[in-house]
């Protein structure tokens, strides 16, 4: 709120855009200590869409392979891109992987992202770089829905280029960075101007960039809440469970997954009929993407994971927060039970 009281523009010289810098500058180093990284090697844009934009397209290579469960802003920015793919616990099959990346044009571009944003499901991405990087590849990773989750060393991942998201660790929407290796050469995609260091044209957005800053730094402390945030979810997922059976199916439940995210699907009911039965509860989910325009559809993640169109069509992305209380998991699971016996209700009616 002080940030957006500022009128300097941060790339003017007099006094109110000395200060507006400083803030910017802050907030740079800011988000570079939640990633391990320099301030310098810290890029901003308007938001995560953009960053992953900037990398597929700034980064030069004669292909690009990502995976096919990649968040829309990747797919829709390589439509030519090999697909790795993945199993159905959700992760990247690495054999295939190792195969793909064995034949792809030296000086390729892998991006595949850090956790996946619908099932939550942890990608081992520091083992896929190591890969990429023994043929000569480089390496993007999205990690917008690890930050605040996941300590993230961009270092050890041992990746060229991150993507980060803001409002995804409770700073302000249209705001994020892409994160690049110090040597690495990127061609500016947007023109105009010689801000970000010639990487990224147009005035800063420095109220949304301070907020950033901050919420970076609140973020790294709330790493420390995972393991009550984890237990929280799992207390979900068994009371869920309990109240469907066997109508439930929990994605990803076998392989390591962040703590705040619950994608289950309750088979039979479509996820637009859940989301607005929830929503009259009090209770705000998701049916698998929630960047998509108001879109409800069948998750393209859960189908490459090899889910029926049933179960894909019927699947909820439950998110916890660092505010998330017992309270909440009670009033989630009985809007839950509140749908599972109106529809099975209404079934033994038509019968």
């Amino acid at each position: 709120m002080e940030a957006m009281e500022r009128t300097g523009n941060p790339s003017s010289v007099h006094r109110y855009g000395r200060i507006a810098r400083r803030a910017l500058d802050e907030a740079r180093a800011c988000v570079a200590a939640m990633a391990g990284v320099k301030p310098a090697q810290v890029i901003f844009t308007g938001g995560g869409t953009e960053a992953n934009s900037l990398a597929l397209h700034g980064i030069a290579a004669p292909q690009i392979v990502t995976s096919s469960i990649e968040h829309d802003s990747v797919l829709a920015n390589s439509p030519r891109a090999q697909r790795l793919p993945v199993h159905q616990n959700g992760l990247i099959d690495l054999a295939a992987a190792e195969e793909i990346l064995k034949n792809a044009a030296a000086g390729s571009l892998v991006s595949v992202m850090l956790v996946n944003n619908e099932t939550g499901v942890i990608q081992p991405v520091a083992d896929i770089a190591r890969v990429a990087k023994r043929y000569g590849h480089k390496m993007h990773t999205d990690a917008v829905q690890a930050a605040g989750r996941l300590p993230i060393d961009f270092n050890t991942l041992g990746v060229d280029a991150l993507t980060l998201s803001a409002h995804k660790i409770g700073g302000p929407q249209g705001v994020g960075a892409l994160i690049v290796a110090e040597k690495l050469v990127l061609q500016a995609q947007q023109r105009g101007g010689g801000q970000e260091m010639n990487r990224r044209a147009g005035t800063e957005n420095v109220a949304g960039i301070v907020g950033f800053g901050t919420a970076s730094q609140l973020a790294v402390d709330d790493l420390r809440n995972s393991l009550e945030i984890a237990a929280l979810r799992d207390d979900l997922q068994q009371r869920l469970l309990a109240i469907a059976g066997e109508d439930a199916v929990v994605i990803g439940a076998d392989v390591p997954r962040v703590a705040n995210t619950l994608n289950i699907a309750l088979c039979g009911i479509n996820g637009e009929t859940q989301v607005a039965s929830m929503d009259l509860s009090g209770v705000a989910v998701s049916a698998g993407s929630a960047c998509s325009s108001g879109k409800v559809k069948a998750s393209h993640v859960l189908r490459a994971m090899g889910y029926t169109d049933a179960i894909a069509g019927s699947a909820l992305r439950i998110s916890l927060g660092w505010n998330t209380s017992a309270e909440d998991i009670n009033r989630c699971a009985e809007a839950w039970r509140t749908l599972y016996e109106r529809v099975h209700r209404q079934k033994s009616q038509a019968a």
